[in-house]
């Protein structure tokens, strides 16, 4: 089968998927899963997720090319790419991911900050006198 492209989103953070037959192989910027998130081991897991989910961790090679927002927010867009790319590739794996939550945008951000406040909702302390 041809490549299948999917877009995954996180916060400000959005993964560009390329998902085709293959042996299992997963490039994301031009690096492996292992140089590019080094030691974070439930990063790792939480990428891998929808290939083990799916039973197809040998049996695709996957690119993704990620953009804007923190390492964590972009493994989290890559996941939710990586998921919407299955579902493109066979439709019958919407019913095995959908369950776990993995078709679903978080759609959290972070809320945006107003004018006489320090952030978003801290203010300054109250003085009675």
């Amino acid at each position: 089968m041809a490549k299948v492209y999917a877009t995954g989103r996180r916060k400000t953070a959005i993964a560009k998927v390329w998902l085709e037959n293959g042996n299992g192989q997963l490039t994301i910027n031009g690096q492996s899963l292992d140089q590019w998130l080094g030691g974070h081991d439930s990063i790792k897991k939480r990428v891998m997720q929808p290939l083990h989910v799916a039973k197809q961790e040998t049996s695709v090679n996957i690119v993704v090319k990620t953009l804007g927002g923190g390492y964590s927010a972009q493994a989290d867009a890559a996941r939710h790419g990586i998921s919407r790319a299955l579902v493109a590739y066979d439709e019958q794996f919407r019913t095995i991911l959908k369950p776990h939550g993995l078709l679903t945008r978080d759609a959290r951000s972070v809320e945006r900050k107003k004018y006489g406040k320090k952030k978003a909702r801290k203010s300054s302390q109250f003085s009675k006198r």
